[in-house]
């Protein structure tokens, strides 16, 4: 079967999941890059999760193509996190995409601080405009998303039509709990982003995203106050 947006059925995927149930993460990504090659692509935000990814997909395919939205506002560790990534996974072709629009221009078209007045139109132009974009090259692409996330992410699967960039989406991390996140960074003594260490579970912009209280959603530092809770990538 050809697992391309166009002609798979969400049955077909469904199905798939199912046989998969006692898969691990690194066998899901085996047959990512045996079904699509450099077809696919994997977008990162350097968070946990994508710390687990990045350490797997060297192992499958040392040259695969990792893609990092900058979004113009990261936190200053971030950038610097970057490229620290970048040399401790220095066999992957780990690339920078950004917005059309310079932040200069950004407030000069629609105000300043959109992401208070517009957290939607914001996130459109400096994440999902440059990931679609970018997107238009792969037939799939990979994400860290986990079930246990959030109740918006509770239904993924291991292999997903993704409705907003009209493409396949592999989740090798459905099942993985945050304890097994960092347990197998441990494990295997990863780089992680050093805002973690501040209780910053999910790290997006700076504008957006502030620390998380004990027993908090992972995810309750994003927007806070907005009434928003993703950027939109993902959004069912």
């Amino acid at each position: 079967m050809t697992y391309v947006y166009e002609t798979v059925t969400e049955d077909a995927l469904q199905s798939l999941t199912k046989e998969w149930e006692e898969w691990k993460a690194i066998d899901v990504l085996k047959w990512t890059y045996d079904t699509y090659g450099e077809e696919v692509v994997y977008a990162s935000s350097l968070g946990a999760e994508g710390m687990v990814l990045l350490h797997l997909i060297q192992q499958v395919n040392p040259s695969a193509t990792v893609v990092f939205i900058d979004t113009d506002y990261h936190f200053s560790e971030t950038y610097r996190f970057l490229e620290e990534v970048k040399n401790y996974f220095s066999t992957l072709n780990i690339q920078s995409i950004q917005p059309e629009l310079t932040p200069a221009e950004q407030k000069t078209r629609y105000g300043d601080k959109l992401w208070e007045k517009d957290p939607d139109q914001c996130c459109a132009i400096r994440k999902l405009a440059p990931l679609e974009k970018e997107l238009t090259k792969y037939e799939a692409w990979i994400s860290g998303l986990r079930r246990e996330q959030s109740p918006t992410r509770q239904h993924v699967q291991f292999v997903n039509k993704d409705n907003r960039f009209r493409k396949i989406k592999i989740c090798p991390l459905i099942h993985w709990t945050w304890d097994e996140v960092w347990d197998y960074i441990n494990t295997h003594s990863l780089p992680y982003h050093p805002l973690h260490d501040q209780n910053y579970p999910s790290i997006g912009c700076f504008p957006c995203t502030a620390p998380v209280l004990e027993g908090e959603d992972l995810r309750s530092g994003r927007w806070q106050g907005l009434g928003k809770t993703e950027c939109g990538l993902h959004r069912p």
